[in-house]
């Protein structure tokens, strides 16, 4: 998120630190941090996509790998689910929304309910 351009908002809970910057087209993305600092889980919502490649960043190449085989949904409905990385995305034109974690670097007793 640092070198996204928005509004910066912090908050925390048990265990976990979202910072929430909301772009300038009004896109909202969060990233979750572990105590330690590592993010673990982003999420996004608004009118245009992030850049995934900066988002995911080292698991952009597993994301991209996976979202370019055939898959059931159509365009709109993206679902990966690997054992390093988890993606979720669906929307439409201006409304688009999606959420990935890492399971492997989720806080103990996090649960993936709490990433929207």
């Amino acid at each position: 998120l640092a070198r996204m351009k928005g509004a910066l908002r912090i908050s925390a809970s048990a265990g976990f630190t979202v910072h929430e910057i909301t772009s300038s087209n009004g896109t909202v993305v969060r990233e979750y941090l572990s105590p330690d600092g590592k993010v673990f889980a982003v999420t996004w919502r608004g009118p245009g996509i992030p850049d995934l490649r900066q988002m995911l960043g080292d698991y952009y190449g597993q994301y991209a790998q996976a979202a370019s085989a055939p898959h059931l949904g159509g365009h709109r409905h993206l679902a990966i689910e690997q054992p390093g990385l988890v993606v979720q995305s669906s929307g439409r034109l201006r409304s688009f929304f999606g959420r990935a974690w890492a399971p492997d670097l989720l806080p103990q007793n996090f649960s993936v309910s709490a990433i929207n």
